[in-house]
């Protein structure tokens, strides 16, 4: 790893090995994982990869970003789309995200839309499945949560679904608990294209180390702070180096947007930041299988979510309005 790494997150992290090569069999393809904020659609790709690819918090509008989970099912190789919530969108930085959402969905071979069960159709969730209706690609609906809610009403809910949408297949699944999840991810591997896989077998992601660890320390914000802190700062990797005897010295800047925010974030005598980069620490080091020092630093930018750079940082194209 140097100062410039971009690598990608492989399974634990290791060095990328040589593509495999196609079997007369091999499958590969892409599917988009859409819904409303906080559906589970994040809990349910890291599911089926089988490891953490997104960021997963109790709060809505976690996932900024597309986030390519690479899943394995027999001779089949599956890219899952992690799409930012689709929500009515009040700022530029929101419409940044739902228009990615829709784009990775029509571009994608497949496109799985998941329902919290438990909420319905209610009016976050009926605009989703209006557009929805109009993909060109196979859709298919995964209705989560489903150990939330009483059987009768999740029939019900079933039946309106295959009235208004047309589905390739309807699945019930508990995300965070696994049930169904083998079954999906079976039934998207036989939907995907043949061809060559694209990825090594060994990695579970293609964004570059230093995103990841971003996001993982961004993930870490929104359990700990206050509710309108997280949805006010971005988080970016400005260095990544080895040190001696193998260690990573990564250094992150949190933007915020105002000096009360920067307050906020660092806490009093530097307890939040203290925590949240202790937190982020371990995660990271976890995953790298290799001593990590972190070092965060908040810096005031205002508007920074009217900042093309940022928005090229997070993956994101920059809406002119």
């Amino acid at each position: 790893m140097s100062e410039e790494d971009g690598g990608p997150v492989p399974a634990p992290v290791a060095e990328s090995g040589e593509r495999p090569s196609a079997g007369a069999g091999s499958r590969c393809g892409f599917a988009a994982v859409i819904g409303a904020p906080n559906a589970g659609k994040s809990t349910l790709v890291n599911a089926l990869v089988g490891a953490k690819v997104s960021i997963v918090t109790h709060k809505a509008q976690t996932t900024r970003t597309r986030v390519r989970g690479i899943a394995l099912d027999g001779e089949a190789q599956i890219v899952l789309v992690d799409t930012p919530g689709i929500f009515a969108p009040k700022r530029r930085l929101d419409r940044a995200m739902v228009e990615t959402a829709w784009t990775e969905a029509r571009e994608a071979d497949v496109a799985v839309l998941v329902v919290d069960a438990a909420r319905g159709f209610d009016d976050t969730v009926d605009p989703i499945v209006n557009e929805a209706a109009n993909l060109k690609i196979p859709l298919i609906l995964a209705l989560n949560k489903v150990d939330k809610i009483h059987k009768e009403k999740l029939l019900a809910l079933a039946g309106e679904a295959s009235e208004r949408l047309k589905l390739e297949s309807l699945f019930m699944i508990s995300a965070l608990s696994g049930d169904g999840v083998e079954d999906l991810r079976g039934f998207l591997a036989a939907r995907m294209p043949y061809g060559p896989w694209l990825f090594p077998e060994d990695q579970i992601a293609d964004a570059p180390l230093r995103q990841w660890a971003a996001e993982i320390t961004r993930e870490k914000m929104f359990i700990r702070l206050h509710e309108e802190i997280p949805y006010s700062s971005t988080v970016e990797t400005t260095s990544w180096k080895t040190v001696r005897k193998g260690a990573v010295r990564i250094e992150q800047t949190i933007f915020v947007e105002r000096e009360s925010q920067r307050k906020i974030v660092l806490g009093a005598k530097g307890q939040a930041i203290k925590h949240i980069s202790m937190e982020a620490r371990k995660e990271i080091e976890e995953a790298i299988e290799t001593p990590v020092h972190l070092f965060l630093f908040v810096k005031v930018r205002e508007n920074w979510a009217d900042d093309p750079e940022r928005y090229r940082e997070m993956g994101l194209d920059f809406p002119k309005k």
